[in-house]
């Protein structure tokens, strides 16, 4: 099972710092380069550059929940949520089509959820069915 994950290309999991400006106050963000080629990915289907889908992103969150612990951890779990989604069928893979145009009520519903949900303890919970 190992060598599937140990196999992987080095430089897949080597992170880069990139500098992002958000609202005109640059800020640094470390990620792995798979993370980085994902939302890289996800950036041009929308046509924005990483950037500006960095932009995007923080200020949705914002919006939505007024802080920001780790954007750097966020931003890994976009790109897990972007393949998972696309694996689900939620998001097409057909990259002509731009996020932005799908329904975000559809994509969520076609969400799985298969992982062990955890606690504010940071104990496993029994999984529930979406």
């Amino acid at each position: 099972m190992c060598q599937v994950f140990i196999g992987a290309d080095p430089a897949l999991y080597e992170s880069r710092v990139r500098s992002v400006r958000l609202h005109g106050m640059a800020t640094s963000i470390r990620l792995e380069n798979m993370f980085w080629n994902v939302l890289d990915d996800i950036a041009r289907r929308d046509r924005l550059s990483v950037p500006q889908l960095c932009t995007r992103l923080h200020d949705e969150l914002m919006a939505e929940r007024a802080d920001i612990e780790n954007f750097a951890s966020f931003l890994r779990v976009c790109c897990g949520r972007y393949l998972t989604l696309q694996l689900s069928g939620g998001i097409p893979r057909d990259a002509s089509i731009p996020i932005a145009s799908l329904n975000a009520q559809r994509v969520l519903a076609a969400e799985q959820r298969p992982f062990a949900r955890f606690d504010a303890a940071g104990c496993a919970q029994q999984a529930q069915a979406a």
